[in-house]
């Protein structure tokens, strides 16, 4: 794996607060506006080569909208559900016993899809299930669409008709380092210290998993949008 420091990670996927906020109010206004014009929002996605087209409009598009009483998600609408999807992705990857890295890369991956894509126009659910997919491939723990549908009841075709739309939307960035990396440096560097005994060895266990699970609960925020994973294990009593 490349260094962090010369990665697309850190040149292209760490940004100012401010960015986040454009990026996910532009994707809002979009949604908003194509809803108004079509009376819907789902954009239809081209499974082999992950072209976008808009919907049909409708027959009688005058007469729908102006009575309709379908709104558009507000932001922090949006952010919502993109949290409660998140989620999902960690329950799935527990269901599965998937390693750490493949939970975190998949939630970063989705993160980065919904700075380009509203939920209004692409399914979170689809969006998340194809995110952990591609997340399996990259990280060499390869589980197939079908097993993976099966395993949570969802039909995998979902998960294969997503996938070029998101990997384009990731620019093909595929490469994510994730704070659970820092974490087992920080603890390789206190090892030899702690095997001295007096229970610090046991003690070490304990903060590794605690940890862990503190970083689970970071990733569910902007914080890998915002901080180096180093950064991100420092700082999480701060955050949030």
């Amino acid at each position: 794996m490349s260094d962090f420091q010369t990665s697309t990670h850190r040149e292209r996927w760490i940004f100012q607060p401010q960015d986040l906020v454009n990026k996910w109010t532009t994707a809002n206004r979009r949604s908003a506006e194509i809803l108004a014009q079509y009376g819907t929002t789902r954009l239809k996605v081209d499974p082999v080569d992950g072209s976008i087209s808009n919907p049909e409009p409708l027959p009688d598009h005058g007469t729908l909208v102006g009575s309709s009483s379908v709104k558009p998600l507000s932001c922090e609408e949006e952010q919502v559900m993109r949290i409660f999807y998140e989620q999902k992705i960690q329950e799935v990857c527990r269901a599965f016993k998937f390693p750490h890295k493949i939970q975190a890369t998949a939630i970063i991956y989705f993160k980065r899809f919904y700075l380009q894509w509203s939920v209004m126009e692409h399914h979170p659910k689809h969006i998340m299930l194809t995110c952990v997919y591609a997340s399996c491939k990259v990280e060499e723990n390869h589980v197939s669409a079908e097993e993976l549908g099966k395993g949570i009841q969802q039909d995998h075709q979902i998960i294969l008709n997503n996938e070029m739309i998101v990997l384009k939307s990731l620019d093909f960035d595929l490469i994510v380092y994730a704070p659970y990396r820092s974490i087992e440096g920080f603890i390789d560097d206190m090892d030899d210290f702690c095997r001295a005994g007096n229970g610090a060895h046991q003690r070490l266990k304990d903060l590794h998993q605690t940890a862990n699970s503190e970083v689970d609960t970071m990733m569910l925020t902007d914080a890998p949008l915002l901080y180096t994973p180093g950064q991100v294990v420092l700082n999480y009593k701060y955050y949030g």
